[in-house]
């Protein structure tokens, strides 16, 4: 049977379409029995993460890039909400301030990298920066293609240097995204999670599932792989994404740092 790593793993042709976004290939086709597999397994990421965090041997880098509404505050709650807070850092990107657009567009990125034992979870990431900027014509073609070479090398040093690296796509379709962000506009209590431009970006989907497609082929690569993960179902998005985080650290091999047993020695009075 094929791991969560091998069945979410982008190609080289990948196509962003909004049939896919539906799959639920992880599913017990029982969703309460789903939730309680994504609970269970975000307790074990929970303690692997205690076990990286003592050895201070390997840096986790997750990435989470999607649509409006994808869901990449939940993914965060859902399936990494139990870690430790001494080991772990989110970053939600916006658009850069006045001293981050004066540097190249990799400078905020890189002083946000994680240390050694340490997690970061980028909710959006240096990616917008081949997406929204290319979108709305902020670059050219060879602007673009520069920017990509940039990232590649720019994951390949971190990679190099101890950062395990993983990117998941949250795939929505864009019946899913209306409904969600319908139901945040009918909501009160989910307006602040509402922004009026999301309906202006809205209109460029097919743009934007075109350009997503193209950063995947052109930055997947075997230490800094994209999983394309099914995102209309909340639950089974988390399945996916703790399922392969899982099985990500598990190979990794983490152990608690020998004893010292000069210890034994010692008295507490």
């Amino acid at each position: 049977m094929a791991s969560a790593q091998q069945l979410f793993r982008a190609g080289k042709n990948q196509k962003v379409v909004d049939a896919a976004a539906g799959e639920k290939p992880l599913s017990s086709g029982d969703k309460a029995q789903d939730k309680v597999q994504v609970e269970k397994m975000a307790q074990q990421i929970a303690e692997l993460q205690d076990i990286l965090y003592a050895e201070r041997k390997h840096k986790i880098l997750i990435v989470l890039q999607g649509m409006d509404t994808s869901g990449k505050d939940g993914t965060v709650r859902g399936v990494l909400g139990k870690i430790d807070p001494l080991g772990v850092r989110s970053i939600a990107f916006k658009a850069p301030s006045p001293p981050e657009q004066a540097h190249d567009f990799l400078w905020r990125i890189h002083q946000q990298m994680p240390g050694q034992g340490e997690f970061v979870i980028f909710n959006r990431s240096h990616y917008e920066d081949v997406l929204v900027t290319r979108v709305h014509d902020w670059i050219d073609d060879k602007e673009c293609a520069r920017r990509y070479a940039h990232i590649r090398d720019f994951e390949r040093m971190l990679s190099e240097t101890g950062t395990v690296i993983l990117k998941f796509f949250l795939h929505i379709s864009s019946d899913e995204q209306k409904q969600r962000l319908e139901e945040r506009i009918a909501d009160p209590d989910k307006h602040w999670k509402f922004d009026p431009n999301d309906l202006e970006e809205r209109k460029f989907w097919p743009e934007y599932q075109r350009l997503y497609a193209q950063a995947i082929a052109e930055t997947d690569a075997d230490h800094a792989p994209w999983y394309v993960i099914p995102a209309d179902s909340k639950t089974h998005r988390n399945l996916a994404i703790a399922t392969v985080i899982l099985e990500t650290l598990q190979k990794l091999k983490p152990a608690y740092p020998p004893g010292n047993p000069e210890y034994a020695k010692l008295k507490v009075i």
